[in-house]
């Protein structure tokens, strides 16, 4: 029986290493966001424990003047490194958007490669199935032949 033989198969190969070299730099630019997500919600726990210690301990009795201007000049460094990592986080999310874009890029021209396969499947399906069907006719044109033949050396 005749095999299906693919002439661009090597191209599909490539494809797909393509598309999975594609997929991995997605899942990078991504570990990374996740990464800096837990920066910036480390720094807002923080920020949220610095202030709930002030308003706790701090604000009750006599006030320290000098813990409190330290206290504020605290709260803007944190402030401007919440806003450095969300700077960041923008650039690592357009990192991100462009992965995908690229990875979307690759698995479209994966399924281009894909689709011809099967077109070619399909016809060479198509024309073995003819080919079989002229066989099986060709073969009962001849079992008729010789069986008329033979009813005629029969009766003759």
């Amino acid at each position: 029986m005749a095999r299906f033989t693919f002439q661009l198969e090597g191209v599909l190969r490539h494809r797909e290493r393509v598309e999975m070299d594609r997929q991995r730099d997605v899942a990078v630019v991504q570990v990374e966001m996740v990464r800096l997500e837990g920066e910036l919600r480390a720094l807002d726990q923080e920020v949220k424990k610095a202030a709930a210690e002030v308003r706790e301990n701090r604000l009750i009795g006599r006030l320290d003047m000098n813990y409190l201007a330290a206290h504020r000049r605290y709260m803007l460094g944190m402030q401007r490194k919440a806003l450095a990592v969300a700077q960041r986080m923008a650039a690592q999310q357009k990192l991100v958007d462009d992965a995908r874009r690229a990875l979307a890029e690759a698995s479209k021209q994966k399924k281009v490669i894909e689709k011809l396969k099967e077109r070619h499947f399909q016809r060479w399906s198509a024309a073995v199935a003819l080919r079989e069907a002229g066989e099986l006719d060709e073969l009962t044109t001849q079992l008729s032949f010789r069986s008329l033949a033979e009813q005629r050396e029969g009766g003759a």
